[in-house]
């Protein structure tokens, strides 16, 4: 069993930043590729980005160039970095292993 716990969510100002983290239990996460969603209200759920067991990250066209996936084996954690935001990235973000595991979300607001 493996569970994602999702934080560094939060209310934030247009153009800002946050870095959200997704720490996972089990011993499985290294070798899994890891998955960012998005869920804003009244919307599809979208894929943000996701990162490879080797590093290799492919992200949403809309979204390159100002968010960031990374992670850290060492630690368990998935990282998205996310700058220069804006009101229509407020959403609740998941992240995703890709075997049927999901978190349970953290909000990012972007509002003045």
């Amino acid at each position: 069993q493996v569970q994602l716990v999702e934080s560094g969510g939060g209310l934030v100002q247009p153009g800002g930043s946050l870095r959200l983290s997704c720490a996972a239990s089990g011993s499985i996460f290294s070798s899994r590729f890891v998955y960012w969603y998005r869920q804003a209200p009244g919307k599809q759920r979208e894929m943000v980005a996701f990162i490879t067991t080797d590093g290799t990250t492919t992200y949403a066209d809309s979204l390159k160039g100002r968010f960031t996936i990374s992670r850290d084996n060492a630690k368990n954690t998935v990282y998205l970095q996310m700058n220069s935001l804006k009101p229509e990235d407020t959403a609740v973000y998941h992240c995703y292993i890709p075997i049927g595991f999901w978190g349970q979300g953290t909000q990012v607001t972007v509002s003045s």
